[in-house]
C-alpha cells in the first residue's frame, strides 16, 4: 500500500505539569513509616479522615484516600514498595504527531480502487459451482 507524502509529520511536545509529578509517596501522605502494618496504616488513614473530612477539605480528602487505596492490601502495598524503590525516569518530551487531513487526488484514487472492482483480477468467487436443494 502506497503511503500518501502527505500522511503525517512528527513534533516533539513537551509534557504538561502533572506528567512531570513523581510518584507520590502514599506512606508520607498517611504519616506512616515504611515498614507500617495494615493496621497502622488503616489507623493513620482513618485518624486523617477526621481531622481533613471531605465535606470541609475535598482535594486534602482525596489525596489521602488515594494513599490509603495504594496502601489497603498487602499486594498493593508490595506493588506500590517496588514503585517506590525503582522509580521510573519521567520523559522529557514526548511525540506528538499532526495529521494532514486534506484530501489530495492520490487519496481519492486510492479510496476508489478499495471501495470499487477497478483493480480486482480475481473474479473466482463470481464463478462459483452453484447447486439446487430440493424444496420441501
Amino acid at each position: 500500500m502506497n503511503e500518501s507524502p502527505h500522511a503525517h509529520e512528527t513534533r516533539r511536545r513537551q509534557p504538561n505539569a502533572d506528567e512531570l509529578q513523581p510518584y507520590s509517596d502514599p506512606y508520607a501522605a498517611l504519616n506512616v513509616p515504611r515498614d507500617a502494618t495494615l493496621e497502622t496504616i488503616k489507623d493513620a488513614y482513618f485518624q486523617l479522615v477526621r481531622e481533613h473530612p471531605p465535606e470541609r477539605e475535598p482535594e486534602a480528602f482525596k489525596q489521602i484516600r488515594a494513599a490509603y487505596e495504594r496502601l489497603r492490601t498487602p499486594e498493593r502495598q508490595l506493588e506500590t514498595d517496588m514503585l517506590l524503590l525503582q522509580e521510573l525516569p519521567l520523559p522529557t518530551d514526548l511525540p506528538e504527531t499532526e495529521f494532514d487531513l486534506t484530501v489530495h487526488r492520490e487519496d481519492l484514487l486510492s479510496a476508489a480502487r478499495a471501495l470499487t472492482d477497478l483493480e480486482r483480477t480475481d473474479f473466482h468467487d463470481e464463478f462459483r459451482k452453484v447447486t439446487l436443494s430440493p424444496v420441501s
